[in-house]
């Protein structure tokens, strides 16, 4: 099992930035890959950034792609989405996942944070 604990989340005006963070315990060895997903009031969840287990190859929907990082800190067990230039679009329920399987398949992500909200006001 693995537990993941998301933290970072608030209230931002739009244009700034808020950097989220995911915490894992557990059985780490069993996660081949992070990744950030989204959802907002009424629309579907969206696979926002993922990185590899030693965070040599990354993954950005083509709607966050130069205004949001991911990167990990292998040490701390931790990965962070640092999000810049943020926009009222960007308002939704945040989740942290881990994979076990490759990254390429949303159904490789089989343990969740509980959610951080971010809302961005115009």
């Amino acid at each position: 099992q693995v537990q993941l604990v998301e933290s970072g989340g608030g209230l931002v005006q739009a244009g700034g930035s808020l950097r989220l963070s995911c915490a894992a315990s557990g059985s780490i060895s069993s996660i081949n890959a992070m990744g950030w997903f989204r959802q907002a009031p009424g629309k579907e969840r969206e696979y926002i950034a993922a990185i590899t287990g030693i965070g040599t190859s990354t993954y950005y929907l083509d709607s966050v792609k130069g205004r949001f990082y991911i990167y990990r800190d292998n040490d701390k067990n931790t990965v962070y989405l640092q999000m810049n230039s943020l926009k009222s679009d960007d308002t939704a329920v945040y989740y942290c996942a881990a994979a076990t399987g490759p990254v390429r398949f949303e159904s490789s992500y089989a343990y969740w944070g509980q959610g951080t909200q971010v809302t961005v006001s115009s």
